[in-house]
């Protein structure tokens, strides 16, 4: 005969062991939502204002250089990257022949070389996205775009429509840009005239704040600002910008230990 135990009343209830909770600092995969989408465009808004005047002032150089209103909308469509929209423009030649046609690629391509390198660092949050949904974003990525996607990430942020909103945002913003512009040439053709230039560096500058981790992370910025203001003042035309984009991350790669205790 089995004797059966009971439990008293007042006895403590035995509750079944947790396993311990261990901080997991693995980036998650990226995946996509419409909350992104609006959470991108949302964050892009306070650089729409400093964009949208440079995109007018490119308008007005374009009618100054004598383009029609279609050719400007459609260039503006198509390259769709505002430094080298403005060197091609001081640049256009009277003729167009395969010569000078092959030396206006090849200052595009140096002026946007920068954006290879925003592209790369992008692969660890996208690379984890098929080929067909990573590279067809990437082809949008901006300056401002990037900075923001990349404090996103920092953070531990993960949905890839975050970094899609704000540069589809930014994408029409720039684009419809060029139409006031462009009706306006005589008055806005030198956005210095207004301190309109000043709007885009500060937000940057902005932007860094935040993103600031000690001295020691802080001195490949201060080394690709250097690099890059020397370059400007040594070289004429617009090598500086690479200057600068190559020398922040090869300094980071000596300076910065690969402790990241702090991220």
């Amino acid at each position: 005969m089995s004797e059966t135990l009971e439990r008293p009343p007042d006895a403590p209830v035995a509750r079944p062991e947790r396993e311990p909770i261990v901080a997991d600092n693995t980036p998650r995969p990226a995946y996509w939502s419409r909350a992104g989408l609006i959470e991108g465009a949302w964050a892009m808004l306070p650089l729409l204002p400093g964009q949208f005047a440079f995109g007018m002032a490119f308008g007005a150089l374009a009618a100054q250089k004598g383009f029609s209103l279609v050719e400007a909308m459609v260039m503006t469509g198509m390259v769709y990257a505002g430094m080298s929209q403005f060197v091609i423009l001081q640049s256009w030649p009277d003729a167009l022949t395969p010569t000078t046609v092959a030396a206006v690629m090849l200052l595009t391509a140096t002026v946007n070389g920068r954006f290879f390198l925003m592209s790369a660092t992008m692969r660890p949050w996208f690379g984890t996205l098929p080929a067909w949904q990573a590279y067809p974003p990437l082809t949008i990525i901006t300056d401002g775009g990037w900075l923001l996607s990349t404090r996103y990430r920092n953070r531990g942020g993960a949905d890839a429509s975050v970094f899609f909103g704000g540069q589809i945002l930014s994408y029409f913003s720039w684009t419809l840009a060029a139409l006031p512009g462009f009706l306006l040439a005589e008055r806005i053709a030198n956005p210095k005239v207004y301190g309109i230039d000043l709007l885009m560096p500060a937000f940057f500058a902005a932007l860094l704040i935040p993103s600031y981790r000690g001295v020691e992370r802080a001195i490949p910025w201060v080394i690709a600002g250097v690099v890059a203001v020397a370059v400007d003042w040594l070289t004429p035309g617009y090598w500086f910008i690479i200057a600068g984009a190559v020398a922040g991350p090869v300094s980071a790669a000596f300076v910065v230990s690969g402790d990241d205790d702090d991220d």
